[in-house]
């Protein structure tokens, strides 16, 4: 269907949902030194699982040869993008993005190689452009090409104003900065594309028109699809909160055990999407029934966690599961919580972050779903005396540690 290595293995591996021309983003891939960026808002300090359909994007375009540009959104997240949002964004002062700025830096190093060579990654920040704009000449130079018509009926829009839910002026002029930030980068870098989630499309394809009405024409847009599991859920959306690239906000551990505990039904599309295995080496894993499944779960973790955290923490993870679930011991690579014995277990499954609340620790040890070293805890009057293994249901655990 496409000629092109690069668009070859995004359509291979289900990474592909939209294309503004097919035929000729083909072209353009099949040519050495597609130059194409994503953007990222500093809106936390970590990027989450949801980001990785995304950043995998990056990785395969720098693998095909072309130039990946990473684009931090310094000066969008000061509006907050609306798309995909009820209300708007709590707005962060600029000491808070630069501290999520930096922290968010840290991931792309392990999907990415940086450098000045024709396929080395580039990061930026539009905060370079956005922070200096004047806002009169702004308006008369490119406010002038954009349709509100064309705005008003994008989704981010749309159905806020459906709904009946308040979208501030602010948050409108975020598609405005968006459009500016693809000229920006193809005036700078000579990028061609934009790629990004579904959501995205209206963003891109307005950055697209806008390109062709002030000399930045052939501007291309590449969408990937909404990942959900088997089950109907957002990707990266768990009970226990967001799953964390960084490891400073979810451990190896968690990290491991979320893609371990993949649904049957999703691993196969897992795999392709979010690992470099080989596509016949991913049929055969696919294929596997019965108990043999969990190779396949323990295969797509270790080369998940091995690209965001290295392969020494996968390995660590693989190991902690081993000694936890085959070997019946405390796992020395569960995470850990420090605490003063006796500790009583409610302060216990709060400080281990097995349960976010106390009222939702009262609850699980009222269901009979805690266990301390294997037994059952249901009084939420107990004590722990000593360190241990504290667990919730069969997947969750920590270790108590003396403080």
């Amino acid at each position: 269907m496409y000629r092109s290595e690069f668009l070859q293995t995004l359509a291979a591996r289900g990474h592909i949902h939209q294309l503004t021309d097919a035929e000729a983003l083909d072209a353009a891939a099949a040519a050495p030194g597609l130059v194409a960026y994503v953007g990222y808002d500093c809106t936390a300090p970590s990027l989450h699982v949801g980001n990785l359909a995304t950043i995998m994007l990056l990785r395969r375009l720098q693998q095909c040869g072309g130039r990946p540009i990473v684009l931090l959104g310094g000066g969008t997240t000061k509006i907050g993008d609306p798309s995909g949002k009820d209300s708007a964004r709590r707005l962060l002062d600029d000491t808070e993005i630069a501290a999520n700025k930096a922290s968010i830096r840290t991931v792309f190093e392990r999907f990415l190689a940086f450098g000045d060579g024709p396929s080395g990654a580039l990061m930026v920040d539009n905060a370079e452009w956005l922070d200096g704009l004047a806002y009169i000449p702004f308006l008369r130079d490119y406010g002038r090409h954009l349709s509100v018509n064309r705005m008003l009926a994008q989704d981010s829009v749309r159905l806020r104003l459906e709904r009946e839910q308040p979208l501030s002026f602010l948050e409108f002029n975020y598609m405005v900065l968006q459009a500016y930030d693809f000229v920006e980068l193809a005036r700078r870098h000579g990028c061609r594309l934009q790629m990004g989630g579904s959501d995205q499309w209206g963003n891109i394809v307005q950055g697209i028109d806008l390109g062709r009405r002030v000399g930045c024409p052939d501007l291309l847009g590449l969408t990937t699809p909404l990942i959900t599991t088997a089950d109907g859920a957002k990707m990266g959306k768990t009970a226990a909160g967001a799953v964390w690239l960084n490891p400073d906000q979810l451990s190896d551990w968690d990290y491991w055990q979320f893609w371990r505990n993949t649904d049957d039904r999703d691993v196969g599309r897992f795999l392709r999407l979010f690992t470099d295995l080989p596509l016949d080496e991913i049929a055969r894993l696919e294929a596997l029934e019965g108990a043999e499944r969990n190779v396949a779960k323990v295969a797509l973790a270790n080369a998940a966690t091995a690209l965001c955290r290295g392969p020494e923490a996968a390995a660590r993870a693989e190991a902690t599961a081993r000694a936890t679930f085959g070997e019946g011991g405390a796992g020395e690579g569960l995470p850990e919580a420090r605490v003063v014995f006796p500790v009583g277990v409610i302060d216990a499954l709060t400080a281990t972050g097995l349960a976010a609340s106390r009222g939702e620790a009262r609850r699980k040890l009222a269901e009979g779903a805690v266990r301390f070293e294997g037994q059952v805890v249901t009084d939420a009057e107990a004590r722990l005396p000593h360190p241990g293994r504290l667990s919730l249901g069969r997947k969750r655990h920590a270790r108590l540690v003396p403080a």
